[in-house]
């Protein structure tokens, strides 16, 4: 793992630690609240988690946000009970993140997207915080690697969670946080869409430097002929 991913594991943990040991929070699950619905939970999770956060059980990579597994696999060795770490997630969707920068190697910060308020409300939210509750830190401490994904464009377009925040219908997915992948259709060409992933823009962060230059042209060619064909 790289120093910057080491830090970010660390301090998420460090974050839940304290707030398992304070019990802060916005008020947990209401008292009368249905009982969650993990398999609602895990759809959605997909759909507006992925692109951002590592979580083994459900096979997503993302770097931007914190590590799940790692952030409350110490708690778990621990034994503190799902309930606690569903309402830490629980409340961690309701407040958002706030505005977040990484430390780089090039000793600068760099403004990175934030998780906002509310990605899920209600029943749904607590539905995604009792899912992550009850697979979170299970297997131990992970690393994200998307390396691992090879140079499968298809599998690179989920594994990177490219399948969180666009909607394409050829890779099954139907994310609303970007741009509607085939209703661009043929304006997405293999330079452009090569660029937009190397780049970033708007709340898209860049994954030049995450993905390697061939993972890049794979899931941009994928992209680019898929798009609005099916």
């Amino acid at each position: 793992m790289s120093r910057q991913g080491r830090v970010g594991a660390l301090g998420a943990g460090l974050v839940a630690a304290a707030l398992l040991g304070a019990g802060c929070g916005t008020g947990g699950v209401a008292k009368g609240a249905q009982r969650p619905d993990l398999n609602n939970g895990q759809q959605l999770f997909t759909q507006n988690c992925a692109a951002c956060h590592t979580l083994a059980a459900a096979g997503t990579n993302g770097t931007i946000g914190p590590n799940l597994d790692n952030s409350f696999a110490a708690a778990r060795q621990e034994g503190y009970p799902d309930s606690s770490i569903e309402n830490i997630v629980l409340d961690q969707i309701r407040l958002g993140s706030g505005p977040i920068a990484t430390y780089t190697t090039n000793k600068k910060f760099t403004p990175q997207t934030p998780m906002p308020a509310n990605i899920v409300k209600g029943q749904d939210a607590i539905d995604v915080a009792a899912y992550v509750a009850s697979v979170a830190g299970a297997g131990g401490y992970t690393v994200s690697s998307l390396a691992s994904l090879g140079t499968d464009g298809a599998a690179i377009f989920k594994g990177a969670g490219c399948a969180g925040c666009h909607t394409l219908a050829a890779a099954g997915s139907t994310g609303t946080v970007g741009p509607n992948l085939d209703q661009l259709g043929s304006k997405l060409t293999l330079a452009i869409v090569a660029k937009q992933v190397t780049n970033g823009g708007a709340v898209m962060p860049a994954f030049k430097g995450k993905l390697t230059a061939a993972q890049i042209q794979a899931v941009a060619k994928y992209v680019s002929s898929v798009a609005g064909k099916k």
